[in-house]
C-alpha cells in the first residue's frame, strides 16, 4: 500500500500531520507493507529567496493584528505540536523563505528523501534555520549522509525544478489547494492535519478493500518456476 504525501518545509501543520501518521503506522498491523512517497508542495511560490521577515511578524501582517496577533498565532501552534513531541518554541523566530531549492535537493536525495524532510522540518521548525540558504541545505543534507559536492551541484543549477513543478501540479489535479496533504492507494484523500485516529481508520479502511490480483492470461502458458523452466 502506497501513502503519497504533500508537504512543504516551512509548513508546521505538515510536521504535525507527519506526526500523526506515524503515529497511526506505529499501530498498522501491515506497517512493513506500506510505502511512503513524499511529494514537494509551495505554500507560497512568491516567498523570497533573501528573507526579509520572520514568520510572527508575516503573519501579523497577512491577517492583521500586527507582531502581536502573529506571535499569538504561533504560540497556538507551538500547544498543538507539542502535543505530538515538537518543539517549536524558535517557531516565531524562522523566516518567511522560499522553499523551491529545498525541494529541488529533496528530489535529487532519492532513498534518503524521507531522512531529507524530516531534517529540514527539524531545521526549520526547532532550531529556526534558514530553509533558503544553500550552505544549511547543504548542511542539513550532509547530516543524513548526503554528498556535500553532489547537493550543492543540484543548489546552483536548475536541477529537478521540473520534479517539484510536476508535484505541485498533480496536487492542483487532485483538488488540493493546501498541505498537508495524503493520499493512500491511490483512492482516499486526507486534507491537513487530522487527528491520528482519522489515519488509522483510513489505513484499515484502504487494506481492507485492496483488490485481490485478476488473472487475465490462462494457465498453462510457457514460463519458468524458481529455476526450472519447462520446455
Amino acid at each position: 500500500m502506497r501513502i503519497e504525501i504533500w508537504s512543504d518545509v516551512v509548513c508546521p501543520w505538515c510536521y504535525i500531520g507527519k506526526r500523526r501518521l506515524e503515529a497511526a503506522l506505529e499501530g498498522f498491523e501491515h506497517r512493513d507493507e506500506v510505502e511512503v512517497v513524499w511529494r514537494s508542495f509551495q505554500l507560497d511560490p512568491t516567498a523570497p529567496t533573501e528573507p526579509t521577515e520572520k514568520v510572527a511578524e508575516l503573519l501579523g501582517r497577512r491577517y492583521g493584528g500586527g507582531p502581536e496577533a502573529g506571535a499569538q498565532m504561533v504560540a497556538q501552534v507551538q500547544q498543538v505540536a507539542a502535543e505530538v513531541g515538537l518543539d517549536f518554541s524558535r517557531h516565531g523566530e524562522a523566516l518567511h523563505v522560499n522553499t523551491v531549492d529545498a525541494h529541488r535537493l529533496l528530489h535529487a536525495a532519492g532513498e534518503r528523501r524521507g531522512e531529507l524532510e524530516e531534517a529540514l522540518l527539524h531545521a526549520y521548525f526547532v532550531e529556526a534555520r534558514n530553509v533558503g540558504d544553500h550552505d544549511v541545505l547543504v548542511d542539513v543534507a550532509t547530516s543524513v549522509g548526503l554528498d556535500a559536492d553532489e547537493a550543492r551541484a543540484v543548489l546552483s543549477s536548475a536541477a529537478h525544478a521540473d520534479e517539484v513543478a510536476a508535484d505541485v501540479a498533480q496536487a492542483a489535479a487532485h483538488g488540493a489547494t493546501g498541505v498537508p496533504f495524503f493520499v493512500v492507494d491511490g483512492r482516499y484523500g486526507i486534507s491537513g492535519a487530522q487527528p491520528t485516529e482519522v489515519f488509522a481508520q483510513v489505513l484499515e479502511q484502504a487494506w481492507a478493500e485492496r483488490a485481490p490480483l485478476t488473472m487475465v492470461s490462462p494457465d498453462g502458458a510457457p514460463g519458468c518456476d524458481g529455476d526450472v523452466c519447462a520446455t
